[in-house]
């Protein structure tokens, strides 16, 4: 079959500990919130007050038949408003996960935290990734990251969970969040990190407008043009409902149609410019992600196959 637009020679393959992650083609992450009052589905891997492993188990094994590429594991809510949770609440909600995941699947597992003595121990359970929304900006984190020599994923947030919608402001939102990754990209790489285990990610909803949310998704060009692999996360959050006017429960159509079209676009950026630069796409909703993106890469390579007759 000839190579299609998100299909180049050079594609990259980013490394994760003792796994490979293909990245020529777009990457599903599948979302498993250990936590009480996530925005979307906070709570529904609880019994009680305590985690039910059995059920976390079994969306996890769910997703991977499903064809998520990775599993997010994360134990603090960084919903709009949320309050954050101490060292020890996370490390009892998330560690017993990592380690059940890592020994029962063969899954790449990514884990979902900004703090230091997560990231270390996590690692320690079985962890192949660390996504900090905070961009390895807490004390001890990015020192913490370096040394596991795992890849990291680097998200803009302005101001704090429990502040960031309040009345976030940009002269220019999409130069200030390039130009704040790009230092954190320079401070993981003074740390030791190589730039190729460096992925980034907009941060969309996190301290920004609907506008603000927009004129990102406008702009992944700018985004593919910095060499490093994406992180795009859009499922089921608030621009999704403004768009089409729906509750959180209501969003799978626009969450996917989204999740395509920046996909597109990527792929367009890519194909313009020869990048080999990936995508992960960061999803509550896996099956319907992966069928959409089977649809959008078949057809895709068909028409290139006619074009090259």
């Amino acid at each position: 079959m000839a190579a299609g637009l998100f299909t180049f020679m050079n594609a990259m393959t980013l490394t994760c500990g003792t796994k490979t992650l293909d990245l020529s083609r777009p990457a599903v992450m599948g979302i498993v919130n250990i936590t009480p009052d996530s925005f979307s589905d906070g709570g529904q891997l609880y019994a009680g007050e305590k985690v039910d492993l059995d059920k976390t188990l079994r969306t996890v094994e769910s997703m991977l038949a499903d064809g998520a590429d990775i599993i997010d594991i994360g134990g603090e809510s960084t919903r709009p408003g949320a309050s954050p949770v101490t060292t020890q609440q996370e490390l009892d909600r998330v560690l017993p996960v990592v380690q059940a995941v890592s020994s029962r699947f063969d899954a790449l597992i990514s884990v979902d935290t900004s703090t230091a003595q997560v990231i270390t121990q996590a690692s320690e359970a079985g962890a192949h990734l660390i996504n900090d929304v905070r961009a390895l900006q807490r004390e001890g984190a990015l020192q913490a990251a370096a040394a596991t020599e795992l890849p990291v994923c680097l998200m803009h947030m302005q101001n704090q969970p429990d502040n960031m919608q309040s009345d976030p402001v940009y002269t220019d939102v999409v130069t200030e969040v390039l130009d704040f990754l790009q230092q954190r990209k320079q401070a993981c790489l003074n740390a030791g990190i190589a730039s190729e285990q460096i992925l980034l990610d907009p941060g969309f909803g996190f301290g920004k407008t609907l506008e603000h949310n927009l004129a990102l998704s406008s702009s992944l060009d700018r985004f593919v043009d910095t060499g490093q692999s994406l992180l795009l996360g859009v499922s089921r959050k608030s621009m999704i409902g403004q768009l089409i006017n729906s509750a959180i429960d209501s969003r799978l159509v626009g969450s996917v149609t989204m999740a395509l079209l920046m996909v597109q676009w990527v792929a367009q950026r890519r194909a313009q410019t020869g990048a080999s630069n990936g995508i992960i796409l960061r999803v509550h909703d896996v099956r319907e992600t992966v069928q959409a993106l089977t649809v959008w890469q078949r057809t895709m390579d068909f028409k290139q196959e006619i074009n090259n007759l």
